[in-house]
């Protein structure tokens, strides 16, 4: 099963210590050693990198620990492949157009007989089912929606779709415009929120501890999820089974069991 990672902020944030708590789960303190990719939202921009190799070893993870890019939005992903080979373009995050904005969508899980369900604009690139549950939920948003609807009315979409894929098999995942996160736990997913008063942090796979005291303003807010905690000494709080999450800015703007 692969791993994901999501930040939400209010301010522009630096990833860097969630990601080499992740970074090292491909390969050193964990398996899923077969690609992984990142995707960082700046303004209406979205960089995204991917590597086929495992990311313990990655001389490109290496370059993202050191690099202190700040997002609003982040999503990254560490793969043990099962559905399609190990190869650069079925490295997740997958990215596409919508509406004007680039969307990135990130999966860990089966989704028994999804390649069955038909596609119209959008194609996959690679093998992997992911690929094609994140060509046919743009192609749903699209048809539903000529323009960008209301942030609550796209929240309700996106709950619905993702409770039709859960239906599917496993579908833990992660869907952003670079303004709003949506996350789908069917098994396992837990998040972290960052808020003053801050305090510290140790990394459960480095020795590695950040206090985020010193790095932080009174204002500032974020959200961590991820497939399982990264740190020893944070409250992460589970997301329950069959439930849809709407983040926004560092803040939840929804949680919808489905």
């Amino acid at each position: 099963m692969c791993e994901l990672l999501a930040m939400s902020a209010n301010v522009p944030t630096d990833v860097r210590f969630s990601f080499s708590a992740l970074a090292l789960r491909g390969g050193a303190t964990g398996v899923h050693t077969d690609g992984w990719g990142i995707s960082f939202y700046e303004h209406k921009g979205c960089r995204t990198i991917h590597d086929p190799n495992p990311s313990a070893q990655s001389e490109l993870a290496r370059f993202i620990r050191a690099y202190p890019i700040k997002s609003l939005m982040v999503i990254a992903h560490v793969r043990k492949a099962n559905r399609g080979k190990t190869s650069l373009e079925n490295t997740h995050p997958y990215t596409r157009e919508l509406w004007g904005n680039a969307w990135s969508f990130a999966h860990n899980g089966q989704l028994k007989g999804i390649k069955k369900r038909k596609l119209g604009h959008y194609l996959p690139i690679g093998t992997t089912d992911s690929e094609h549950a994140f060509c046919w939920l743009l192609d749903q948003l699209r048809a539903l929606y000529p323009r960008r609807p209301s942030d609550s009315k796209l929240a309700r979409t996106v709950s619905d779709l993702f409770a039709d894929l859960r239906g599917l098999g496993v579908f833990n995942a992660l869907l952003s415009d670079g303004r709003s996160l949506y996350a789908s736990c069917s098994t396992k997913l837990c998040y972290v929120e960052r808020k003053a008063p801050f305090g510290p942090a140790s990394l459960i796979d480095d020795d590695l501890e950040v206090d985020f005291a010193k790095e932080t303003t009174p204002d500032d807010r974020v959200i961590i999820l991820a497939s399982t905690p990264l740190t020893r000494n944070e409250t992460w709080t589970p997301v329950p089974p069959h439930t849809t999450l709407v983040i926004r800015k560092g803040e939840h703007v929804s949680a919808t069991p489905k």
